[in-house]
């Protein structure tokens, strides 16, 4: 099946990995012994998993679930709810709560992902709903050789006044060619913003929970942001995302979750509250496989000549796997493969098309059990020079390996071809 060169840089990748694959599980045991303690600290019990209909009201695991995601991230307060569409779904509860209109969002971290756009209307208000349709005007701060402008914040701080009322950070790279953030990098900035205005720093933590022994919160975000058909669902949750940080930003975001008065009181479970506990519980041991899956990708791809980011021995602030092919056909057979070794629609050969959101055509390999779920095994990328693919997940190891050495066999046969 695998080539012998293939299978042999294999055995290189696992021996020369050795060392990393030790700190990942450190890591892993890390966050567990958090996220056990705050389930117990929170009495955690079988009569939690029932759910409600209607209002919602007292769901006594609703409010549980609430507090463990709140102290297990560092944040005074956190709410969770399965009927959160996707991460950009909660973001956009999250920023529509803390900004009015005439308010500043300045983002930090370049432009932000894709989908983000349209919310926030960066191209103009055209009438969709957009935060600039709402006479919220946007700004934005790139880096600097790979490096965060901290001369450009304070810039950008004082041109804009008290009228920048979020400082947004996005801490994955999305689909941008620059470094993920890491944890101190992040309270760095957290640091330097509120020594400087009253704005409320929020963090898109997608693809980053639980890759570090720290969260945002716990170095001075005042909101984070994620989905749980990512890393916190564990594989598990079906449905979701949460916003944790300070007691006043996350009532207001709760808000937007509802209304005005209501906030965290209401919201029916319909019975999805087993599946996001049991999730979350095993969060920090699923990461650490997406995260082996991802040194090892890097190590394989890397020894083929592929230009790969982060590289096998760097440690890592979320579970992205970048691959650079310089050309459109490299991508796309990449993602082939990797759809080819999944579990779910391993038949089915993806295509790029114009996917909603996006500006330009995207693939998308993901045989997952869940749709949409990028803490499972997935692939994707806009095709687009420098026409990267973007990895990302795997529930095992063992299955990751896999569909890593399926799609680089692949890569191997076009091009001896």
């Amino acid at each position: 099946m695998f080539s012998q060169e293939l299978l042999q840089i294999a055995n290189d990748a696992e021996r020369d990995l050795k060392d990393v694959f030790e700190e990942l599980e450190k890591i892993s045991f890390e966050n567990t012994k958090r996220v056990l303690h705050y389930f117990k600290e929170h009495r955690v019990s079988d009569s939690m998993f029932g759910g409600t209909t209607g209002y919602g009201y007292d769901d006594v695991g609703r409010e549980a679930l609430d507090k463990i995601y709140a102290d297990t991230f560092g944040a005074e307060s956190a709410f969770v709810r399965h009927s959160i569409a996707n991460g950009t779904s909660a973001l956009t509860i999250g920023l529509f709560g803390l900004l009015r209109p005439n308010d500043v969002l300045l983002s930090v971290t370049n432009r932000p992902y894709d989908t983000l756009c349209e919310v926030i209307g960066i191209d103009g208000a055209n009438g969709d709903g957009s935060l600039a349709d709402f006479g919220v005007e946007y700004d934005q701060v790139d880096f600097i050789n790979d490096k965060i402008d901290f001369e450009g914040i304070e810039k950008k701080l004082k041109e804009h006044g008290d009228r920048v009322k979020v400082v947004f950070i996005q801490r994955s790279k999305g689909y941008l060619n620059r470094p993920t953030l890491t944890i101190d990098q992040i309270g760095e900035i957290c640091d330097f913003v509120h020594a400087r205005s009253k704005a409320y720093v929020v963090v898109d933590n997608c693809y980053g929970e639980f890759c570090e022994d720290r969260e945002p919160c716990h170095v001075g975000a005042d909101m984070i942001i994620g989905s749980l058909i990512k890393n916190p669902g564990g594989g598990i949750a079906q449905s979701g995302g949460y916003i944790a940080g300070t007691k006043r930003a996350v009532e207001l975001a709760s808000y937007r979750l509802t209304s005005a008065g209501t906030g965290t009181e209401v919201g029916a479970t319909l019975g999805q509250s087993r599946d996001m506990f049991k999730g979350f519980f095993l969060a920090p041991h699923i990461v650490m496989q997406a995260k082996k899956t991802a040194h090892f990708a890097a190590y394989v791809l890397e020894r083929l000549g592929f230009d790969v980011y982060p590289r096998y021995n760097e440690m890592r602030s979320d579970i992205i796997q970048t691959v650079k092919f310089g050309y459109p056909e490299g991508l796309i057979k990449f993602c082939q493969g990797i759809q080819s070794a999944s579990a779910v629609d391993s038949y089915v050969t993806p295509m790029p098309w114009a996917m909603p959101g996006y500006k330009d055509e995207v693939i998308m390999a993901a045989g997952t059990f869940t749709q949409g779920s990028s803490i499972e095994l997935s692939c994707d990328g806009p095709v687009r020079p420098p026409y990267t693919a973007f990895f990302q997940g795997s529930l095992t190891y063992e299955s990751g390996k896999l569909a890593i050495l399926t799609a680089t066999q692949k890569l191997l046969e076009d091009k001896n071809a």
